[in-house]
């Protein structure tokens, strides 16, 4: 009997979740051992299931998927992650990357590049497309932040989360609260941001994370 890899889905967005679950469970070595919509879910699950894979999306509500990939890094270095987001690969690959995943696929890919990438990491291997491969060889060569995303590089991956979740339209005691963090250090975070991206107020940091959101769910 042909041994199936197991693996974890976490998404909030039901659809999504569906949409993955019957596409890996009809392949002949693959299988969805566990749903999670959450961060503390996907943790609980793990623990239960130990799957060999987990695909995870950046965002979702009341947790990071990047603070998620952290902790399966720590807690379980075995799990091989795969970041399928859409947000644009450009700012959030390499920052995937450095947390611990092992591949990043845009949701607006096709299908097969879902299964090539959790065949890669399955494999031993990293996952990312051609056009981002290419990004990460030149910062690597040149030594150059690259363009892509702009001053976003400067943020740190708490910052770019608060900035995302102000143009969401979160409040700050509604941004603490999802995070998990005082009122002042979300304060704390939103002054580091103005001063990184040079936004002259609170009033311009708020219309430029909005404005921001918005061009990420066109892309």
């Amino acid at each position: 009997m042909t041994h199936k890899a197991k693996v974890l889905l976490v998404d909030d967005h039901p659809l999504v979740r569906e949409w993955l679950a019957n596409l890996i469970n009809q392949q002949s070595d693959l299988e969805v051992c566990g749903e999670a919509d959450s961060a503390p879910k996907a943790m609980q699950i793990i623990d239960a299931a130990k799957p060999e894979a987990a695909v995870v999306d950046i965002s979702m509500e009341g947790g990071s998927g990047i603070e998620l990939i952290k902790n399966i890094k720590a807690g379980h270095p075995d799990v091989m992650v795969v970041v399928l987001s859409m947000h644009d690969e450009a700012l959030y690959a390499e920052r995937a990357l450095r947390a611990g995943a092992r591949a990043y696929v845009m949701k607006r890919e096709a299908t097969k590049r879902v299964l090539e990438a959790i065949r890669c990491v399955l494999g031993g291997k990293l996952y990312v497309s051609d056009k981002m491969a290419i990004l990460m060889a030149e910062k690597f060569v040149d030594g150059r932040p690259g363009t892509a995303g702009a001053g976003m590089e400067k943020l740190s991956d708490r910052e770019l989360e608060v900035f995302q979740l102000l143009g969401r339209g979160c409040g700050t005691r509604q941004i603490a609260a999802e995070l998990h963090v005082s009122f002042k250090t979300v304060q704390s975070f939103c002054a580091r941001i103005k001063e990184k991206l040079h936004f002259a107020n609170a009033g311009e940091l708020l219309r430029e994370a909005v404005r921001w959101h918005d061009s990420q769910d066109e892309t």
